[in-house]
């Protein structure tokens, strides 16, 4: 019997690490709705479904309150795995003092924002050895924190609500060293993730500008080379049936319905995975923003600007290194 060899083994646990992390939120949610539902209707076990609610209740500012991480999680081996599939690549520009606080804006989002999660949820990629001394707090939608337990498997990678007031919490009352980690495109943007595309949903994203101002933090510019590519997207025809849909659907729910797809378990097939493309990771230099409690529009919008231009310069000095034209530049739309 032939015995699978290293490089094999090797391979599969990085599929593995990839595939258990885009399914684990499918899997926890709908055995939490099934499990719930059958107790309630078919058992007499009711009074644990009272529980779990009761302590999502009193439990449910967590995420709001710098969450609830567990470092063992974010070490995992199995992270290292889920990095190495890609591979993910982690460069700084600039050492990061442990002795201010920043929020580090991420672009692009992606489709399923592979990157960020390798980098500042986990230690797969070393983020505690290229930046010392600082505390990553990844913020998502205040959405995914509302399913038991999958709510507390976030926590534990560190992931908190993108919220204001959970912004704020984390800037004033968690002292130094700590970088908020916001993929401002969010799920608007996955509808321009297209492999060699460079189209950012930021122009009417300022909120986190605002933010940065009313607590004289640095904003830090990142640009991951390669996001874009690791999955394909089927085009619908402009004012077609299906085109229509997925705009309405996403008047409604802000979620735009990607037809998105990668690979399958083997090289050649089509599934769900992500391509297995090297990513790589720009961060920055941090823009210092003055304290100004109450900005004004006119302030914020200028320093929108000004982080914008920020942004295009790294993107500009580094794009050729990655396969991008002299000649290509950042859309903002």
């Amino acid at each position: 019997m032939l015995l699978p060899s290293k490089k094999d083994l090797k391979t599969a646990l990085e599929v593995f690490a990839v595939f258990q992390w885009a399914l684990s939120a499918f899997l926890i949610v709908t055995t939490l709705i099934v499990v719930n539902l059958y107790l309630v209707v078919f058992t007499q076990y009711w009074l644990v479904t009272v529980l779990i609610l009761t302590w999502l209740a009193f439990d449910w500012k967590t995420p709001e309150r710098g969450g609830r991480r567990f470092n063992c999680v974010r070490n995992w081996c199995l992270w290292k795995h889920y990095c190495d599939y890609f591979p993910l690549k982690l460069l700084k520009t600039h050492d990061i003092s442990p002795n201010r606080n920043y929020i580090l804006v991420c672009h692009p989002h992606g489709i399923l924002a592979h990157t960020w999660f390798g980098h500042f949820s986990s230690e797969g990629s070393g983020f505690s050895k290229t930046f010392p001394g600082i505390t990553p707090y990844i913020l998502t939608l205040g959405a995914f924190f509302w399913m038991p337990f999958f709510r507390d498997y976030l926590m534990a990678t560190g992931a908190c609500s993108v919220s204001e007031s959970s912004m704020d919490f984390l800037l004033t009352h968690k002292g130094t060293g700590n970088m908020l980690v916001v993929v401002v495109g969010g799920l608007a943007e996955c509808r321009y993730s297209l492999p060699g595309s460079s189209t950012l949903f930021l122009k009417n994203r300022s909120g986190f500008v605002r933010i940065a101002l009313q607590h004289g933090v640095a904003l830090i510019p990142t640009y991951a080379f390669g996001e874009t590519d690791l999955y394909d997207q089927h085009i619908f025809t402009p004012g077609g049936f299906v085109n229509r849909f997925q705009m309405w659907f996403r008047s409604m729910v802000h979620v735009y319905p990607c037809a998105f797809y990668g690979r399958g378990f083997t090289k050649n097939s089509r599934g769900l995975l992500p391509y297995a493309l090297p990513v790589t990771t720009i961060v920055g230099e941090p823009l210092q923003m003055p304290k100004i409690e109450n900005p004004s529009r006119e302030i914020v919008a200028k320093y929108h600007a000004l982080y914008i231009e920020a942004l295009c310069k790294l993107f500009d000095q580094h794009k050729t290194k990655f396969g991008f034209s002299e000649t290509q530049e950042l859309a903002i739309i």
